[in-house]
């Protein structure tokens, strides 16, 4: 074991152990030798600037291709015989909700007033959207805004908060095995998402319940009730919308044309936003080493195939987007590639496959330790030995 992590297999392929070795190389911990002015130097002066009409186009793009393939289901799926009737609401049920949540990302970057230069308009697209996606959208932009501003600090990050050795339950113990993490990868893909919205599982310990849908939940302050208050009308709002219409078309009809590519949407958020701040080369802080710039390059660029143009990059230029979260994402790969001379070993990429890199991380990425022969003791590393 090196500071990459991981020791070459003898006699076994030397370009692979390469290759995996700068896989799990570490991010460095160290005070970097640039600053955040430095990267935004770096970075082309159009790259900044938001286009109103483009990011419309991307959004009427996304919206078309899901009633496109809404209408093609609904009007041609049943035409088909019964076994591959199946196979097709199947590959419905995945590519409507692979382009739903590209719909997700638009009102994500509506979040961070990437969408346009103008506030109000840019909380109005995002509230309708993520309200049609049961996402309650002041809520989760207030406690995503404070997750950017403080990205791996073990005292203040908002989600995606690792345990340590000490604090795991007991019961942890007989899931660490395959069948085990094929249970938790599911549980975390299925109800992941709406637990961290209910009870914010897997987010920040507050002294007190914490929930996205209470007003009073210590997640925000006074000042921001409102906005919870709001969102909580927008969530109902949406659920309101799904209940009149399987009045009409049935249940049934609805978790297979709505709901069920829903699942997929909040599968894909979960695992996006796991893999990035789950991975063997990633520091975490606490409060005594923590700063904002050394947080924030502590997440990993991942690779999406063919999907990271349909997710609009959210995934491979991750990076980027905790260094200048405002970047429209039709500018994000070429910000991507100019900041990279700068941030050096500090910049990193792992081209492993999604599905494969979830199952290593559930498998590798357990629970955070600081190392006895480091010299910064409030630096954690991901540790799997239980």
């Amino acid at each position: 074991m090196g500071k990459g992590g991981r020791m070459p297999v003898a006699g076994g392929d030397v370009k692979q152990a390469d290759k995996n070795q700068d896989i799990f190389r570490r991010v460095p911990h160290e005070k970097p030798p640039f600053t955040i002015a430095d990267i935004k130097k770096a970075i082309p002066p159009h790259c900044f600037e938001r286009s109103l009409i483009r990011s419309f186009s991307y959004l009427v793009y996304d919206l078309a291709v899901c009633f496109l393939l809404y209408y093609a289901a609904t009007n041609y799926i049943n035409l088909l015989p019964k076994p591959l009737s199946y196979l097709a609401w199947t590959a419905y049920v995945y590519v409507q909700g692979c382009f739903m949540f590209a719909v997700w990302v638009v009102a994500h970057e509506c979040g961070h007033h990437g969408f346009s230069n103008y506030h109000w308009l840019n909380d109005t697209v995002g509230f309708v959207l993520h309200s049609l996606l049961l996402v309650p959208y002041f809520s989760w932009k207030i406690s995503h805004r404070r997750h950017h501003a403080n990205t791996n600090s073990l005292d203040r990050d908002e989600n995606h908060v690792p345990r340590f050795k000490e604090t795991i339950r007991s019961y942890y113990h007989h899931f660490n095995n395959p069948i085990g993490r094929v249970f938790i990868i599911a549980f975390t893909l299925t109800l992941g998402w709406p637990l961290y919205l209910i009870v914010n599982i897997a987010g920040r310990e507050y002294e007190r319940h914490a929930s996205h849908f209470d007003p009073y939940s210590p997640i925000y302050s006074e000042r921001e009730r409102v906005q919870i208050f709001l969102s909580d009308i927008g969530f109902l709002a949406g659920c309101y919308l799904v209940y009149r219409v399987a009045l009409v078309k049935g249940f049934t009809w609805v978790m297979l044309v709505y709901g069920a590519p829903l699942h997929v949407v909040n599968g894909f958020l979960v695992m996006i936003t796991l893999l990035h701040h789950t991975h063997l080369s990633l520091p975490h802080y606490d409060s005594s080493e923590w700063d904002w710039l050394r947080g924030a390059l502590a997440t990993v660029d991942r690779d999406y195939g063919i999907l990271n143009k349909v997710f609009h990059h959210i995934a491979d230029t991750h990076v980027l987007h905790h260094l200048i979260s405002s970047i429209p994402h039709y500018h994000a790969e070429e910000a991507t590639e100019a900041i990279k001379p700068v941030l050096g070993d500090y910049y990193h990429y792992d081209p492993t496959s999604f599905y494969v890199a979830m199952w290593r991380e559930a498998k590798e990425c357990l629970y955070v330790e600081a190392e006895d022969n480091d010299k910064a003791k409030g630096v954690y590393w991901f540790k799997n030995k239980l």
